[in-house]
């Protein structure tokens, strides 16, 4: 879908580094811990378009295994072309990736940046150990 990947912020700069084998993995997601996510959220009819993050609905997809895949992204702009597909999600919150993890119920997988060349997909299993 997109031939090039041009880094807007330090995460993906990272990101990037990891997917080229020039930064080692594990010490990726110890720093995609301390960074921020786009979570796109569906936007319920409410007052002056303030989200209330207590009822937050992510925006997340079912794989093929029947497992919920909960959609992130590394900026709110990397977002805009995705979302499009899906009506009342053109909104979201910018939250830290640990805030995320601990609201993402046990089981969820998590795609960062899908149909972007610097993006990770991970496991519920990965998940799972990453909120630990």
């Amino acid at each position: 879908m997109f031939d090039h990947f041009d880094p807007q912020n330090p995460i993906e700069e990272k990101l990037l580094a990891a997917q080229n084998g020039e930064m080692d993995g594990e010490l990726f997601m110890q720093e995609l811990l301390q960074a921020e996510l786009f979570m796109p959220i569906l936007e319920k009819e409410n007052m002056g378009g303030v989200q209330n993050s207590q009822s937050a609905t992510p925006l997340s997809l079912t794989d093929e295994g029947g497992t919920e895949i909960i959609i992130l992204f590394t900026s709110p702009e990397r977002a805009k072309e995705f979302v499009s597909d899906y009506p009342g999600y053109g909104g979201g919150l910018l939250a830290e990736t640990t805030w995320i993890l601990e609201r993402v119920g046990s089981g969820h997988g998590i795609s960062i940046n899908p149909n972007w060349p610097a993006g990770i997909d991970m496991e519920p299993g990965m998940v799972d150990s990453l909120r630990q």
